[in-house]
């Protein structure tokens, strides 16, 4: 590479030598093959439907030939002929004949070309070529940019993995398999399934009817998780996360944009410990809740819980990250905490609807690169709060903040709704809906669609299973009576109790 040298000098310092390289050679291209190929789309009937994924008219090196491309492309779309002479006519409508050389040059294109046969292999050369100089191109932008020290190296950096997601995204291209395999893989998962407790083919999730509706969140699948504010998001996927991680060892990563790792550790304490945030904030505790507290957060230590707080993540960061999570820690689900908060920095985009689409269909193409689940948890419009009633306030597909893509992308989207927010306590036969919270399953791609009831503690935000809550007497009863195990904890998890729980301890009760 031919080198210029930049000599800064001063009157009052030393002159610095500074080595800037420059663009001394010829842009990848293959001329001859372009001619070839051209030839064989005006020969081969069928020549056209071979390459039409590979090759699209920037591909091409020559304006001449980026021109004879695009009206093959115009007489493909229309269905008609493609040879020398319907070429040259859409030419010469296009206004274009001139520009390339006549109808002379077309004959000639043809008059090169001996066979078809090679066609594909020599239509991926010159697809090659063009994503080098794609490359050469945006490496010359970056650099430019990064001589310019009025340019945010952060931002430039930003920019510069977004150009190349891009340029990537365009160039991928998958085969077609043949069913075997996949028949194959698709009897390895019931199979699978069949040897799991429950029969989950998934991630279980610790919440019974949830999981059976699902059975267990699915690789690949991108599951939205979305509700109005202060129904509970992010304490759903909490308690969610500490089951799997907890009682199932499966490694989860959560990507907190909201709250810093701190803020999130701390509601995980309290969901374990089921001692009241504001006390726990204060660190009022009294001397059993001390106890109750030590014993219950030892069960997160050493979980499998990996919590990244990064502010305003970019879908190309993410993907950076969760790529070294599930290669260094094997995690095999990741949480986001919320979409909307995310962005795709680096690239262009007219709207934040277009942006949004984006991210969207970004994480479910690395839910499938991953082969894990996605969650992410997404806002609601205000729409629900302008509708009447009971049914009125319970959330719809519409009502997705920013972008119909986020639906249209999503395996499942799920909605917390909680009655009593909206001062809705009893349902239509008089039974009491106080610290219930339901989960609306309102799209599944690959099952049923359906309500989950949870029982919600506001006090410890935490979801979990209608039977695991047991009020406070049935719990004393169990704890204190005759013949009763002494191993039955408030939350209904089957582990030893503390002494301070246990039999003629129940004036210590952390209630």
């Amino acid at each position: 590479m031919a080198e210029r040298i930049k000599n800064i000098s001063s009157s009052r310092s030393k002159t610095k030598t500074v080595i800037v390289p420059e663009m001394g050679r010829m842009q990848p291209q293959a001329r001859e093959l372009e001619e070839a190929v051209l030839g064989a789309l005006m020969l081969e009937k069928d020549a056209y439907s071979i390459i039409s994924e590979i090759l699209k008219p920037e591909c091409f090196y020559e304006h001449a030939h980026q021109l004879i491309f695009e009206a093959i492309v115009d007489l493909a779309v229309q269905q008609l002929p493609i040879d020398m002479m319907t070429v040259t006519e859409q030419l010469r409508k296009r206004g274009d004949l001139d520009q390339v050389g006549g109808a002379y040059y077309i004959a000639q294109l043809t008059s090169k070309v001996a066979s078809s046969a090679h066609i594909e292999y020599h239509a991926r050369i010159i697809a090659q070529k063009y994503l080098a100089r794609e490359l050469i191109s945006f490496s010359a932008q970056i650099q430019s940019k990064a001589f310019d020290e009025t340019v945010d190296v952060d931002d430039l950096m930003q920019e510069a993995e977004g150009k190349l997601f891009e340029i990537s995204q365009r160039n991928v291209k998958k085969d077609a398999t043949q069913i075997n395999p996949v028949i194959n893989e698709a009897l390895k998962v019931i199979e699978n399934a069949a040897k799991q407790e429950g029969g989950l083919s998934g991630l279980a999730t610790g919440f019974h009817d949830l999981d059976k509706i699902t059975s267990g969140w699915q690789k690949s699948d991108l599951v939205i998780i979305a509700a109005r504010p202060a129904m509970g998001k992010t304490a759903f996927v909490l308690s969610m996360a500490k089951n799997m991680a907890v009682n199932f060892n499966i490694p989860v990563a959560l990507f907190s944009l909201e709250m810093s790792n701190v803020q999130l550790v701390n509601r995980l304490m309290v969901n374990a410990s089921e001692i009241p945030g504001d006390k726990l904030k204060s660190g009022r505790l009294e001397q059993y809740e001390w106890d109750q507290l030590n014993f219950k957060i030892k069960e997160l230590y050493d979980a499998p819980i990996y919590i990244d707080d990064t502010p305003s993540l970019s879908v190309f960061e993410l993907r950076t990250k969760a790529r070294r999570l599930v290669r260094e820690h094997q995690v095999k689900c990741i949480i986001i905490d919320y979409l909307q908060l995310m962005n795709a920095s680096g690239m262009n985009f007219g709207s934040r609807e277009q942006e949004v689409s984006m991210i969207s269909r970004s994480l479910k193409g690395l839910a499938k690169e991953l082969d894990i689940p996605i969650i992410a948890l997404s806002q609601l419009n205000r729409g629900v709060e302008n509708r009447q009633g009971a049914e009125g306030k319970r959330p719809q597909l519409a009502d997705l903040r920013e972008s119909g893509a986020i639906e249209q992308d999503a395996d499942m989207v799920c909605f917390i709704h909680r009655p009593e927010y909206y001062k809705i306590k009893e349902d239509e036969h008089g039974n009491s809906l106080l610290g219930l919270a339901e989960i609306i399953i309102a799209k599944h791609r690959n099952g049923a669609v359906g309500d989950v009831r949870l029982r919600f503690r506001s006090e410890f935000a935490k979801f979990m299973n209608i039977e695991d809550d047991l009020p406070i007497h049935e719990f004393r009863s169990k704890a204190t009576g005759d013949g009763a195990s002494a191993s039955v904890p408030a939350s209904g998890n089957m582990e030893p109790m503390p002494d301070f729980l246990k039999p003629g301890k129940e004036e210590d009760l952390p209630y």
